[in-house]
């Protein structure tokens, strides 16, 4: 993304105007237009009232995604009863098809006992309860599939 864009869609999700953005700004309209079109470029201090505005920091601002940001709030805003009725497994599966395919393919027991004695592992060394050593495991395989992926 570039910075106009940036601009744009932090102030979307502030619920703001490129009105309410000018006036606050003391600048006029056309000017943040320019500044979302990348026509322009805001000076430093104008980019440090839009960060504090926009309830973020310059370094947000200037490097905002709103995909990220826009998942991470709906990440916060889920409640674990409403996570316990998403099948992970067809919402992933929708994006990677191997997730609703492999079941027919991999010994899957297999993997599992294997699983299940790094979870007690984890369990014990670390006093961590099931769902901590889950998500511990979880984040381990993320990042050695990551380091793999890199090379």
């Amino acid at each position: 993304m570039n910075l106009g864009n940036n601009l744009f869609h932090a102030r979307k999700r502030c619920g703001l105007s490129q009105e309410d953005v000018a006036e606050k700004l003391g600048v006029s309209r056309q000017t943040i237009s320019k500044w979302e079109t990348d026509e322009t470029v805001p000076d430093i201090r104008q980019s440090k009232k839009m960060a504090v505005l926009y309830k973020m920091t310059l370094d947000e601002l200037i490097d905002f995604d709103i995909d990220v940001k826009e998942i991470q709030e709906i990440i916060d805003q889920t409640s674990e009863k409403t996570e316990e009725k998403i099948d992970w497994t067809n919402a992933w599966g929708k994006k990677y098809p191997i997730l609703l395919q492999y079941q027919d393919k991999v010994n899957i027991p297999g993997y599992a006992r294997r699983i299940n004695i790094m979870l007690d592992e984890l369990k014990q060394e670390y006093q961590f309860n099931e769902q901590e050593a889950m998500l511990v495991l979880k984040d381990i395989l993320y990042h050695v599939w990551k380091t793999r992926k890199d090379k």
